[in-house]
Order: C-alpha cells, then sequence, then structure tokens
C-alpha cells in the first residue's frame, strides 16, 4: 500500500512532569488512567492503524501496557514534543513515508472524526509536497479569543496556515464589516511524514518561535507548509486539576464512569 493509504501511526507523548498537574497522565477518578480515555478515542479513528504512547516515566509505560497499549521509553530532556516523536519514531524504526499522528496525551474528549479529517485533509495536500497538517476551527462559547494561553492561526486561501500567534488576531478595524474574518484556535494535533520529523529536529530555533514560544512557528519560519483542516473542534485539554475535575463529572454525567472516591 502508498504511504496515501496506509493507515497512520499515532504517537501521544505523555509526561510525568507538568508544573500545573504533576503525574497528569495517571489521574484515574474516572476508574481509567487518563492516558488510556486518550488511547482508546483514537483506537476509534478511521486513519489510524498503530497508536505507540511515548514517554518518559516508567509508571505511565507500565500503566499503559497494563490495559494492553504499547509505550517506548523516551528522554526527559526534550525542548519540545515534536523532539519526543522524532525519538519514539526512531525507536519504532518507522520508514520515512510514513504518517505520523501527533496526539496530546492530555485530550480525552477528542473527537475521533477530528483526527481522521486532520490526516485526510494532510494527505490531500501531500500531491502538491506538502509534509505537515494541523487542525483550527471556530472558538466555542466559553473560550475568549483574546486569552494568550489559546493560540491562534491564520490561514490563507489554500487552506495554508499564514501565522500562529497567542495574540488576538485577525484584528477588526470596520466592527461594521459586512463579512469579518473571525479567530480561528488552533487545536494541537499534528500529522507529518517521519522524514520530516527527522527534518524538524535538525532545524535551528527561530526569532518568532521563541518570542511565541509556539513550536510551529519553526515550521513556517523555514518556508514549509501546513495545511490546516478547519472544523468544529469542543474538546478541551487537561491542563490543570480543576479541568481535570470537570472532565470526570462531565463523563459522569455521560452515565460512562462514575466518579471514583
Amino acid at each position: 500500500m502508498t504511504a496515501h493509504t496506509s493507515p497512520a501511526v499515532a504517537i501521544i507523548p505523555a509526561r510525568w512532569a507538568s508544573s500545573r498537574f504533576p503525574g497528569k497522565p495517571l489521574a484515574d477518578r474516572t476508574g481509567k488512567p487518563l492516558v488510556q480515555h486518550v488511547v482508546e478515542q483514537v483506537a476509534r479513528c478511521e486513519m489510524i492503524g498503530r497508536i505507540i504512547v511515548a514517554t518518559d516515566d516508567e509508571r505511565i509505560a507500565s500503566a499503559v501496557r497494563s490495559f494492553g497499549g504499547e509505550a517506548v521509553m523516551t528522554s526527559e530532556t526534550h525542548p519540545n514534543g515534536t523532539s519526543r516523536l522524532d525519538e519514539a519514531a526512531t525507536i519504532l524504526s518507522l520508514d520515512d513515508d510514513t504518517w505520523v499522528c501527533n496526539v496530546q496525551g492530555d485530550e480525552p474528549e477528542i473527537d475521533p472524526a477530528l483526527i481522521d479529517l486532520t490526516i485526510s485533509h494532510t494527505l490531500n495536500a501531500a500531491d502538491a509536497g506538502v509534509q505537515v497538517g494541523t487542525l483550527a476551527g471556530p472558538f466555542a462559547d466559553d473560550e475568549d479569543p483574546a486569552d494568550p494561553n489559546i493560540v491562534k492561526v491564520v490561514v490563507g486561501q489554500q487552506e495554508m496556515a499564514l501565522y500562529f500567534t497567542r495574540a488576538l488576531v485577525p484584528h477588526r478595524r470596520d466592527p461594521t464589516s459586512v463579512h469579518p474574518a473571525v479567530p480561528l484556535k488552533h487545536v494541537g494535533l499534528y500529522v507529518y511524514t517521519r522524514r520530516f520529523l527527522r527534518r524538524y529536529v535538525g532545524l535551528p530555533p527561530t526569532p518568532l518561535e521563541q518570542t511565541e514560544q509556539l513550536e510551529q512557528l519553526r515550521i513556517l519560519e523555514h518556508g514549509i507548509p501546513i495545511a490546516v483542516a478547519i472544523a468544529d473542534a469542543k474538546h478541551h485539554g487537561i491542563d490543570t486539576p480543576e479541568q481535570y475535575e470537570q472532565f470526570v463529572r462531565r463523563l459522569g454525567n455521560q452515565g460512562q464512569a462514575p466518579p471514583r472516591h
């Protein structure tokens, strides 16, 4: 099968250390560790043929293996998630043409259809030489577009990223404009070839990347196009214990997993 038809490999980075929520991947008040919820969502994707958790802690690796998942141990010193994925791809001996999907390990409610959409969109753009794709969507009613913790992306007419930023863009100079461009939030989901991952870690950091603290800007600053799929992404990532408690309550309200005390 060709790279365009082969299922992608999903790699889920899951670190133990977190300034706001240490040990987050193993939080288990739902009866399952958080990382298992992510793996189970990804397992529902049609475009994913293999799922691996890339971690820096044996406790996480052991938990993943205990529920039948696949895990690889990676270094504790990676500067970003893309670097961790590159090491995992090396350990797994992935072929250069393999498509790798980076699914964040703290998004237990990510919609599998969004993952499939992002992969399909990127594969379609691959005919034009694109090796990187990601996802964006409109802001939800409870999200503030001016929040610097929510990354925004500006997308061109060819559905390619023009810029990523923590600032509120675009600026509406004329509030009465009939067809204003609206802010789009960037969803931290990536699809790339294994070949690109190897290339990325060899690229030097760039001024905009360092200023905004956004690793995807390194890609754009080096002139590499990023395809952007656009869809309504309602899921929330888990960054704090408070957000995790909200997730536990949502799951309990759906009757899927009563909170465990």
